[in-house]
């Protein structure tokens, strides 16, 4: 549904930005502008700002920035549509009405809406009743007290083939209503009377973004088949496009939860119940693209919790192969592998299941890892022929990327890992096949054969992962250091945008907090100076060695853009993610809040009080400075 622009604008207008954030962040007024603690990350010192004139709301530690709009609709998980209503409603302001057929759509839904809610409030009332006395031992058995079964208004369904549909019509739904809601079973024969759908199972309703019901699966008592059955495809639902447990994992995510998605129903309210509050599952299929998109809204990088058969194993690849085409700057999937035969609710009933679970999810390996795994795992690489036929397969699946950005971050990346890997071949005499994240195994299992077949795909959970794996946080600030300084020196125009930042910014590691006054102090000197004459003078330094741990290909393999042919534009962009990133972790709250003022737009009078703090923070460093030499 769309809205008049004029109708927008107004809208904006006389909504208070200020107001709508307040009820959610402590805004502060500082100038022309208000400031808090972002409400889409955590943090410690306010990087969050509010323009109630321009009518926006901007982050600069994690890059969050919209109207009020946007605000509502990211803050409390709506759609635009809902977010502009509620708005509307909060100014008096009528929304404009829709097309006469879209009434019509509207109206219907609404009363299919109305028969699903009533359809759920049936099988929880059955639950608790001597016919649903079966499904409730099993919730028990389970391990779910009346707290949780509540909340997910868990059911029964009755073993009759009419029980559903005589309560409905006592409530006066119509018999073709409820089977456009997928409640009853029209059979082919005309003669046949309709019957219930769920019959002799335990009820999960599955809910929509916004909480209501709009379709059932079914677990059924006995040996029958199919042990689970959902609700078919109706106006209201579309198994490729929700997950369930959605709407409580969208609440979680405002709290920074982790989104994790796991096989059913039972795991995901076994992880809730452990605390784990982000947890959903698709509905019966493999993880589809829509769903994909549904857990980016709530998170940057979902992680895909699969079991560690071979079933699990086809499951990520599918994942994969469908996050492929989607991929976009910032958004990616993440993969963890269970112990064979656990699922996370064997694993929450076991005496240290939170721990176990926790240790699981912080083994996850990024999609970038899985996708180099799917082709190179246990694959030979002895001969010309075979490494040629790596390379194309390693850039077909490449090729699957549709963002240009991410796709040439992938090839770089990989360029650099076949390098690597054939390296590594021609050390060892070109007999060897790799092992998961690049290493080597012995020649014998290069061909299988009786015994000798090995699977790399998956390595024991919380073994690191060489080059991939997420680095611990002083690790993370070396590479994000060095990837700042290799940026500016083989880009040395940046140093008017970004040199008054770096230099209040000091490196984690001494030796690299030496080469960033060494260059800096270069550029203040001369800053018409290039790239090699920059090297030069480092080298002469003494700083040779510091100078090739960070112009070095491991570093370019993280940062493509800091190579010297990048346009200056992406480099740019380049170093102002990295540098963000970089001051969200330090441990400096002073230095952090002082360094993301550099960047804002802020009010000469804030210009001047945050210059004074830097300029203090700069005397005392340069007494540590003298100390130092």
């Amino acid at each position: 549904m769309s809205f008049p622009q004029s109708f927008l604008d107004d809208l904006r207008a006389r909504v208070g930005l200020a107001d709508i954030v307040g009820t959610s962040v402590k805004l502060i007024k500082r100038g022309r502008e208000y400031s808090g603690l972002c409400p889409f990350h955590s943090e410690k010192s306010p990087s969050f700002t509010v323009n109630e004139q321009k009518g926006f709301y901007h982050c600069f530690g994690c890059g969050a920035h919209g109207d009020v709009i946007s605000f509502v609709m990211n803050t409390r998980g709506l759609t635009f549509v809902e977010a502009v209503e509620v708005l509307a409603n909060q100014v008096g302001m009528d929304v404009p009405k829709p097309s006469r057929e879209a009434q019509e759509r509207e109206k219907k839904a609404k009363t299919l809406y109305e028969v699903m809610e009533a359809a759920c409030v049936f099988y929880e009332r059955v639950l608790h009743m001597p016919e649903g006395r079966e499904g409730l031992e099993y919730f028990r058995r389970r391990g779910l007290d009346d707290k949780t079964i509540a909340e997910f208004r868990l059911g029964f369904a009755p073993d009759n083939r009419g029980a559903l549909k005589a309560a409905l019509k006592r409530e006066e739904f119509d018999e073709p209503l409820m089977i456009e809601a997928g409640l009853l079973i029209e059979p082919e024969d005309q003669g046949r009377q309709t019957y219930d759908r769920f019959r002799g199972r335990v009820m999960f309703p599955i809910l929509d973004r916004r909480g209501r019901v709009v379709a059932f699966g079914g677990r059924v008592m006995g040996d029958t088949k199919p042990k689970y059955l959902n609700s078919p495809d109706t106006p209201l639902f579309h198994k490729g496009q929700l997950l369930y447990g959605l709407p409580q994992a969208r609440e979680a995510s405002q709290q920074d939860a982790p989104i994790i998605v796991t096989e059913g129903y039972m795991d995901v309210i076994a992880l809730h119940r452990a605390g784990f509050r982000g947890a959903v599952a698709p509905l019966g299929t493999a993880v589809t693209e829509e769903q994909i998109g549904e857990l980016w809204k709530m998170t940057n990088e979902p992680i895909l919790c699969l079991d560690g058969d071979a079933a699990g194993k086809r499951a990520a690849v599918r994942a994969a192969e469908r996050a492929l085409p989607i991929l976009r700057p910032g958004k990616s999937l993440l993969f963890s592998i269970l112990p064979e035969g656990e699922d996370p609710d064997s694993l929450m009933a076991g005496t240290n299941g939170f721990a176990s679970f926790r240790k699981i999810l912080d083994s996850a390996v990024p999609l970038a890892e899985l996708v180099w795994r799917m082709d190179v795992a246990g694959r030979a690489t002895d001969t010309p022929e075979r490494r040629a036929a790596l390379e194309a397969d390693i850039q077909k699946r490449i090729s699957a990327i549709g963002d240009d950005a991410v796709r040439s971050q992938y090839q770089s990346m990989f360029r650099d890992r076949i390098w690597q890997l054939f390296k590594g071949d021609r050390a060892k005499g070109g007999g060897s096949r790799p092992a998961p994240g690049g290493g080597y195994q012995n020649k014998k299992f290069s061909r299988g054969g009786k015994g000798g077949k090995k699977d790399y795909f998956w390595e024991p959970a919380g073994k690191a992962v060489p080059g991939m794996s997420r680095p611990p946080m002083q690790k993370r600030r070396v590479v994000q250091d060095c990837i700042l300084l290799v940026t500016l020196i083989n880009h040395p125009h940046l140093h008017e945008d970004v040199g008054e930042r770096l230099g209040i910014y000091t490196c984690a590691d001494s030796d690299l907090d030496n080469l960033r006054r060494a260059v800096l102090k270069l550029l203040d000197g001369d800053p018409g100076l290039d790239s090699e004459t920059i090297k030069a003078h480092l080298e002469r330094d003494g700083l040779s060695e510091t100078v090739l741990r960070v112009v070095g290909a491991d570093i370019l393999a993280h940062a493509a853009f800091a190579r010297p042919e990048t346009p200056l534009e992406r480099a740019r962009a380049g170093w102002e993610q990295v540098f963000s990133m970089a001051v969200s972790s330090l441990e400096d709250e002073e230095a952090k809040y002082a360094v993301r003022q550099l960047a804002a737009d802020i009010s000469e009078e804030e210009w001047e009080r945050f210059s004074h703090r830097r300029d203090d923070l700069a005397r005392r460093r340069e007494k540590v400075f003298k100390l130092d030499d």
